[in-house]
């Protein structure tokens, strides 16, 4: 089991430093001015490309501007608000419920742990990772999101299949701090642009070479 993290840690300590290479700059694809606009954008980009996402909060940041026009927002209209993303109807439900409970369990501010995060609906570990990292700076875990999932176990990095478990895995290899927060975001860049899902020519990829 030591030797296996120890492995891990290896192939981590690798592809790193080559990602760091290639994106010298960390970031999330996602636009937000505050914590509420991420955790918008966040729970809309479930089964959504970021670039979809985009394009609808660049009107609805506009139209919808503090928490409060979000609680009292007619749920119909906002509906049509997010037509765009995968899952509207119930994306619109979570979010005009969240900002109600923001309002009145958390004093009206995004709340700032794990636990709390997980009380709000259509929120689970990744997109209360991306708030709690992004947002606020604290790492209280690690994004698993799909090329996250799918390179880990390419590069070696787990063999588990489950998000949770994969997570896990992560925190054993990685060291606490914002090393949780970037290399996801790269990871995910690296993705997009040289290891899609789609079938591809590996040998194109710049971490074969290194791994």
């Amino acid at each position: 089991m030591a030797n296996d993290i120890q492995k891990r840690k290896k192939i981590f300590e690798k592809i790193n430093k080559e990602l760091k290479k290639i994106y010298p700059q960390a970031r999330i694809a996602l636009n937000f001015s505050n914590p509420w606009e991420l955790l918008v954008a966040a729970i809309l980009s479930a089964q959504t490309t970021d670039k979809k996402v985009n394009e609808i909060t660049a009107k609805l940041f506009k139209k919808y501007k503090t928490i409060d026009d979000y609680a009292k927002a007619n749920l119909k209209e906002f509906q049509q608000d997010i037509k765009g993303v995968n899952y509207y109807k119930n994306k619109a439900k979570f979010i005009l419920e969240n900002a109600k409970i923001i309002k009145e369990k958390f004093g009206g501010e995004v709340p700032k742990t794990m636990a709390e995060l997980l009380q709000l609906r259509g929120v689970a570990r990744k997109t209360a990772n991306v708030v709690l990292s992004i947002a606020y700076n604290k790492y209280e875990g690690i994004v698993v999101d799909t090329h996250v999932k799918r390179l880990t176990k390419i590069l070696g990095l787990t063999n588990e299949t489950k998000p949770e478990k994969i997570e896990k895995d992560l925190m054993e290899i990685i060291p606490k701090g914002p090393e949780w927060r970037d290399f996801p975001l790269r990871l995910i860049q690296y993705g997009r642009e040289y290891c899609p899902a789609k079938k591809h020519n590996h040998q194109n990829c710049p971490l074969t070479k290194v791994v």
